[in-house]
């Protein structure tokens, strides 16, 4: 996930609804990112909305690469709380919650759906390493899930599985960037890749801290790699035809990520120095094709 502007670069609280919506899209999706090329697929009546509940999203998530000290990072997801309580109350004074407050009304979200996004900061605020794959699966489904099921009722949707479904999707995008984001992880002091497995495959946090190469990294990173394409590809299919259109942005993002991981797997994963990404071209048409 890429770090954007922080808070102090916002717009104030007098922001125009154009501004305010201007500044989502520059938040959540910039041209050339994967979520520019997802949101494409959808009406462009629904892409404001969209993009804002994905800039929230990411300015959540966005807390633990910008903020180094704890007690602010804690203090920054503290004020966005309470933010959460303006916006529900009527009077957000973000430009992001000023864009959600119409959405809210519109799409019926719950402040509950909000808040669980927010889990997903504090969990990367309190640990750095995962003991084993049950700790690692709760926090894709809090970074990942959350989110993904909090977009999918602005997709739009009429099967009622589909808000859990979307959430299983995000989930397990979210595990197949721990593949393609492996070294900006590192480097910023993450090795999500659960503890018992590095131990399995003789792999250390340090190892890949400090870009160390090797057959048993390499190994490593095709069984991780290998599990995350497929739980992509279950998930993906598990989500109800007469909900895959409106569902396209999620369907595209999956796409994206399996073409990403392909691409990884296709440098041998050299990814501890570098950051591997797809062309803009096979991102459009990656995310034109996702059905």
């Amino acid at each position: 996930m890429q770090p954007h502007e922080t808070a102090d670069d916002t717009p104030g609280p007098a922001a125009s609804p154009a501004q305010a919506n201007e500044y989502c899209r520059q938040k959540a999706g910039p041209p050339g990112s994967a979520l520019y090329y997802a949101l494409l697929q959808l009406p462009p009546s629904k892409r404001d909305t969209a993009y804002a509940v994905h800039a929230f999203s990411q300015e959540i998530g966005d807390i633990h690469a910008a903020v180094h000290d704890p007690g602010v990072a804690h203090a920054k997801l503290d004020w966005w709380r309470q933010e959460l309580a303006r916006l529900f109350a009527g009077t957000p004074a973000h430009p992001v919650t000023r864009a959600l407050a119409p959405v809210v009304k519109q799409s019926a979200l719950s402040r509950e759906a909000f808040e669980a996004v927010l889990h997903g900061a504090e969990m990367d605020l309190s640990q750095m390493r995962y003991l084993d794959f049950v700790g690692l699966t709760h926090y894709c489904d809090a970074a990942g899930g959350a989110p993904a099921e909090l977009a999918a009722h602005v997709y739009g949707f009429d099967d009622p599985q589909t808000p859990a479904l979307a959430r299983a999707l995000g989930h397990a995008i979210t595990l197949g960037r721990r593949v393609s984001d492996a070294g900006v992880d590192a480097r910023a002091g993450y090795v999500y890749f659960p503890i018992d497995e590095l131990q399995r495959f003789g792999v250390t946090a340090a190892d890949i801290q400090n870009g160390k190469y090797s057959p048993a990294f390499v190994d490593l990173m095709k069984f991780q790699h290998a599990r995350a394409r497929q739980a992509i590809v279950e998930a993906a299919a598990a989500i109800p035809t007469r909900d895959r259109r409106k569902q396209r942005p999620l369907l595209a993002l999956a796409a994206l990520q399996l073409a990403l991981m392909d691409e990884v797997a296709a440098s041998d994963y050299q990814v501890l120095h570098q950051r591997i990404d797809l062309t803009p071209l096979r991102k459009f048409w990656k995310a034109w094709r996702a059905r």
